[in-house]
């Protein structure tokens, strides 16, 4: 009797511990299937996450890039317009140049002519 008890406990233990290993691997089975699902999840976050921030960086690309354009149009037509008024300005001034050149050489012409009367020293 003191042998069948003993067996009796031996296969009592063992089944003990393969139930138990059973429970372990179970454990081990539903964590790793919890980390997945936990990988899973932050992954598809990140995804969210990363796609709002690339459409916010367009948004704001497209938003400056018209910002640019029209400071570059309208920097663009205020030079334009200082270019015409010094073109103005200095077409003006080469006009008053020319005349006061004119002018001053046709004075110098009038009084370098010799005149008709014979000079004293010529007698």
């Amino acid at each position: 009797m003191k042998i069948a008890s003993l067996i009796i406990s031996l296969v009592a233990a063992t089944a003990v511990v393969a139930l138990a290993q059973e429970g372990t691997i179970e454990n081990v089975k539903h964590g790793a299937k919890k980390a997945g699902e936990t990988v899973k999840n932050g992954l598809e976050t990140a995804g969210e996450k990363t796609k709002e921030a690339a459409e916010t960086v367009g948004e704001k690309t497209k938003e400056t890039a018209k910002t640019v354009g029209k400071k570059t149009k309208e920097t663009a037509e205020a030079v334009g317009e200082k270019t015409k008024k010094t073109a103005r300005t200095a077409q003006r001034k080469s006009r008053k140049t020319s005349s006061k050149f004119k002018t001053e050489t046709n004075e110098q012409q009038s009084t370098n002519q010799t005149p008709n009367t014979p000079s004293p020293n010529d007698r």
